[in-house]
């Protein structure tokens, strides 16, 4: 694939472009963010129909790499990254649920979930990871690179995921998490996996800034969302959706978003699908966001695309609780070009929406429960409308998050009225009790 390319260049459209094989993670002009663009005219050498072709061709399949949903569309991800550089655990290729029993109930009989949870590490951060930890081994194969670590600041899922690809690629590994404020299950991964865990007595954001400043001194090789590296491999997951519709775009999609490199990263999916004529329309999108961590939903209401930062409030929906999201501006775009919403979702709009889910069959991360949450809300106000197509990417596996599940049913959120909590019936080992318990 020589004659397909991939550079970064500036978000804001200052001129020029660089390797991706670099460690840069802001415009050396402006200062601003960066993306990745591809040489969309090299890809115009295959029709619509070819490209489709091609995708279901390797989708799923056993030859390398074409195991990983991602790897499968790797001339539209990263196509200079070598076979011997690839770092896959397979991502990719999740269930699209039909969510029968609860669209019915909210009057929306066309709801699906993308359970992007079903992943090697429990979340969708993987479809990013393998793309940036394949590009580092790549570039330390050709001399571009040679870090001394790859390094994030996390929530939980990200260290996760960043972790498990770099002890696959056998890179070593640092991680800055907020101590206290990832799920048990969260901080376990990186353990695992060997990874340098560092616990600052602070927030995301301010873990953020630290490595921020450890990357801008060459100290380690930055796997936030802010390296548009990751993008790359999270764009597919609008690529693999429209594919399970038998390429038909649905009419929303909605995406529990923090650092709103998500957002981004669908609307980077659709649009290159769009550009290439395989789709002829862009879904609508719904950023949904936590009440106490909601940045771009006051944005939004202001009427303004500029995203103030906030001090974000303790949320439940952990991986979400962020107040200055480095990838603002970009989702911003992708608001715009999708004729987006955003909808935000309390503490207890968010407990209960999980809880009504899971009662459907469903078993949801408090961030998913974010984004139903706000499913609810927009139907309810008829943005959503009852004969659409609503697609939720659902970014975490609930079993990440057993604290939280559990606190709810045993009412151990005194913030939290768990009126659909469901609790186990102590009874004496006779026969007669357990049939007076069944009625």
């Amino acid at each position: 694939m020589p004659h397909y390319s991939a550079k970064f260049q500036c978000f804001a459209g200052c001129e020029g472009s660089y390797p991706v094989t670099k460690a840069l993670y802001r415009c050396p002009t402006c200062g601003g963010l960066l993306e990745v663009k591809h040489d969309m005219n090299a890809l115009r050498d295959r029709s619509a129909a070819a490209w489709m072709r091609t995708f279901e061709e390797r989708y799923m399949r056993t030859s390398w790499p074409y195991g990983s949903g991602v790897w499968g569309k790797r001339e539209w991800v990263m196509p200079e990254v070598t076979d011997d550089a690839i770092v896959s655990t397979g991502e990719g290729g999740t269930n699209l649920f039909w969510a029968e029993r609860l669209g019915k109930e909210i009057g929306l009989p066309d709801l699906w979930i993308k359970q992007c949870g079903n992943a090697h590490t429990g979340s969708f951060k993987d479809l990013g990871m393998t793309v940036l930890v394949s590009v580092v081994r790549h570039a330390m194969k050709i001399g571009d690179l040679a870090p001394r670590a790859i390094a994030c600041a996390s929530t939980g899922d990200t260290s996760a995921a960043l972790a498990a690809y770099g002890a696959a690629a056998g890179l070593p590994v640092v991680v800055l998490l907020p101590k206290g404020k990832v799920s048990t299950a969260q901080l376990v991964q990186p353990l695992a996996h060997g990874a340098k865990v560092l616990e600052l007595e602070t927030d995301f954001d301010g873990c953020m800034e630290i490595i921020q400043k450890l990357a801008a001194e060459g100290l380690i090789y930055l796997a936030n969302s802010m390296n548009p590296l990751r993008i790359e491999g999270q764009k597919t997951v609008a690529i693999e959706m429209t594919q399970q519709f038998d390429w038909q775009v649905p009419d929303w999609v909605v995406i529990p978003s923090g650092n709103l490199g998500n957002a981004s990263a669908l609307h980077a999916g659709f649009e290159m699908m769009r550009e290439l004529g395989v789709i002829q329309r862009m879904p609508r999108l719904l950023v949904a966001q936590a009440a106490n961590a909601n940045p771009m939903y006051r944005a939004f209401v202001a009427g303004t695309e500029e995203v103030s930062p906030i001090a974000a409030q303790k949320s439940h929906a952990s991986a979400i609780q962020i107040g200055n999201p480095v990838s603002a501006p970009r989702a911003m775009r992708a608001l715009k070009a999708m004729n987006g919403v955003v909808e935000q979702a309390s503490e207890q709009e968010l407990a209960d929406a999980c809880a009504r889910a899971d009662r459907t069959g469903l078993y949801t991360c408090p961030h998913t429960g974010v984004a139903l949450a706000c499913v609810f809300k927009a139907r309810e106000k008829g943005i959503i409308k009852a004969n659409e197509r609503v697609i939720v990417v659902s970014t975490a596996n609930g079993l990440k998050f057993t604290e939280f599940k559990l606190g709810y049913h045993e009412k151990a959120f005194p913030e939290l009225d768990s009126r659909l909590r469901n609790q186990p019936i102590v009874l004496p080992a006779n026969v007669d009790a357990v049939k007076e318990a069944l009625g």
